[in-house]
């Protein structure tokens, strides 16, 4: 997908490139505007003027400009399965990185301690009332 991705983006920047010369430069615009004249094909009906030049060129940058988009919306929609899946690999190691610690680590409590349980005096009964 990278190397797709590397090859639209180059097509889209020499499209560019191309048609900002043809833009900015009025002697490439009518030269190319002219090419059938040039082939000798000289046919009043057939000649390509500026303005179906202009056209070809819009659309011809529509359809390069829509390629770009897609393979970039691929691109990042792939980037986004794969960072979740990293994710999701993670947090179960970690899980299973937890569990295997509650199971072989006897350090661990298992039940709450209570601070006056060391001392040997029962705790006092639990009391609703607020003091």
């Amino acid at each position: 997908m990278l190397a797709l991705k590397r090859i639209v983006t180059i097509v889209v920047m020499v499209y560019l490139l191309l048609a900002l010369l043809f833009l900015l430069v009025p002697a490439v615009r009518a030269t190319m505007a002219d090419f059938e004249t040039a082939l000798g094909n000289f046919n009043p009906v057939n000649i390509l003027k500026e303005r179906d030049f202009f056209q070809v060129l819009a659309w011809i940058g529509v359809l390069v400009l829509g390629l770009h988009l897609i393979t970039e919306n691929l691109d990042s929609t792939m980037l986004r399965r794969t960072v979740t899946q990293n994710e999701n690999k993670i947090n179960e190691l970690k899980a299973k990185l937890y569990d295997g610690q509650l199971r072989t680590d006897p350090a661990l409590p298992t039940r709450p301690v209570y601070p006056d349980a060391d001392l040997g005096r029962p705790l006092p009964p639990p009391t609703d009332q607020v003091v």
